[in-house]
């Protein structure tokens, strides 16, 4: 959520994903489509390091936590698409429950 309170839609989403995802995995995310598996447009760039490593990013930068019990983080951190859309599902979540994003 912003200070204005409002959950940023998907495209938001994506925009600070790809700044925050630059960071593990470098300026080459910025080129990678929205639903192209980040495995198969990365290469060896995207291994199980790379995935863990946005993982915690994605937990850091917006606030959200990956359960890696009940989440499907394989199929959840396959695209940029995905990720974005698990993002925005748990901040609108928490604006549900009443809890404070911090995005």
């Amino acid at each position: 959520m912003t200070t204005s309170g409002v959950i940023p839609d998907n495209a938001q989403i994506l925009d600070r994903l790809r700044t925050a995802l630059a960071v593990p995995l470098g300026d080459a995310v910025q080129g990678v489509p929205d639903d192209v598996d980040l495995a198969e447009a990365l290469g060896e760039r995207y291994d199980s390091l790379a995935a863990m490593e946005c993982i915690t990013t994605v937990e850091t930068h917006f606030g959200v936590e990956v359960d890696f019990v009940a989440d499907d983080v394989r199929h959840i951190f396959s695209t940029l698409s995905r990720i974005a859309e698990f993002v925005r599902g748990r901040l609108e979540d928490e604006a549900a429950l009443g809890a404070a994003p911090h995005v």
